[in-house]
């Protein structure tokens, strides 16, 4: 898996690396039992420290989409992956939904960020 991150961006680094774990779960792209790359090779590849990769692999494990184990790695788990699935689909109808509408995507991203209820 090929992992990038956007310095420029307000989210921090660690996030943007388990974000793009999720959606590589997401599409398929990582199945179960999918090794991810160590910490170690992920932090020199991008050129930021390893533990921000711990702590992105760390909040993975803490959902249940990834097992950590020493000597093992980090793996996709089957019964995260199979959610994860379903929420894919769910996200697709949503997409439709918006489409359909005529309401951009990127306003459907604030209404999912923001309870109902709140105001900005």
């Amino acid at each position: 898996m090929l992992f990038r991150v956007d310095t420029s961006s307000g989210q921090p680094l660690f996030e943007q690396l388990a974000s793009q774990v999720r959606l590589a779960v997401l599409s398929g792209d990582l199945p179960n039992g999918e090794r991810l790359p160590s910490a170690r090779e992920v932090a020199e590849s991008l050129q930021v420290n390893q533990h921000t990769v711990l702590h992105a692999y760390q909040s993975l494990r803490d959902e249940g989409l990834i097992d950590l184990r020493r000597g093992r790695g980090a793996v996709v788990t089957a019964s995260t992956s199979d959610q994860y699935q379903g929420l894919a689909q769910s996200l697709e109808a949503v997409r439709e939904e918006a489409r359909r509408l005529g309401v951009p995507l990127s306003a459907v991203a604030k209404m999912i960020e923001q309870p109902t209820g709140e105001t900005a």
